[in-house]
């Protein structure tokens, strides 16, 4: 018989620079599968700026890339438990932000950008916060299959949203492509869609040209 126990769990999640809590805007990044909080903020570092704060959340699902040894990589879920997972992830951003958004006189402006497997995890997350995001990036992966389309039609009805897509993204099918137009078809909104040259990664001449939009 199978049973479960909640407890204080701590994790860990990196900023772009010491908050000064007079940002005008907060970009939340959710990295993906195999990848660390750290080492994926240094994508986005060199935008950083005294009105734009960078708050990249490490997922608590940690295993080795590679064997028993080695490099060490971080997931917001896997097939094992996969719906306590996913909880999991909503109560550690919903602490997360309001952490955060507590110690704002002037409330900035909440962006999201999820890559890959943060991508589907950020659509999760966001369609039933109750915060408001003003704009939603889905880079090199889309919208959760799972997302509640009823929630997330009035969520999003005032948030700007764009899917990026490398033109060489080996993880990008056809019928990836198909599920997510029949996802946004039933979404009833529009979703700003770019290309960029290159395969599955962030890069930095489509990340400038999506910061800048967005001033």
């Amino acid at each position: 018989m199978k049973k479960s126990i909640s407890f204080q769990y701590q994790a860990q999640y990196s900023v772009s620079h010491e908050p000064t809590f007079e940002e005008k805007e907060i970009w939340l990044l959710l990295h993906g599968y195999g990848q660390l909080a750290e080492f994926f903020l240094r994508k986005f570092q060199g935008f950083d700026s005294s009105d734009r704060l960078f708050v990249v959340p490490e997922a608590t699902n940690y295993g080795y890339l590679t064997g028993f040894s080695g490099r060490v990589g971080a997931n917001w879920m896997t097939k094992h438990e996969r719906e306590t997972a996913i909880q999991n992830n909503h109560n550690y951003l919903d602490l997360l932000m309001e952490d955060l958004l507590s110690q704002y006189k002037n409330i900035p402006k909440i962006k999201l950008l999820g890559f890959s497997q943060g991508a589907a995890t950020a659509t999760r997350w966001a369609s039933r916060w109750t915060g408001e995001v003003d704009q939603l990036v889905l880079w090199a992966g889309g919208f959760a299959q799972d997302m509640a389309l009823e929630d997330a039609r009035e969520k999003f009805s005032q948030t700007k949203l764009s899917l990026v897509l490398g033109d060489q993204d080996e993880f990008v099918t056809p019928e990836s492509i198909e599920i997510q137009q029949d996802l946004i078809k039933n979404l009833g909104k529009d979703v700003k869609k770019l290309t960029f040259r290159g395969g599955h990664e962030i890069d930095s001449e489509m990340l400038s040209i999506i910061l800048d939009s967005s001033d």
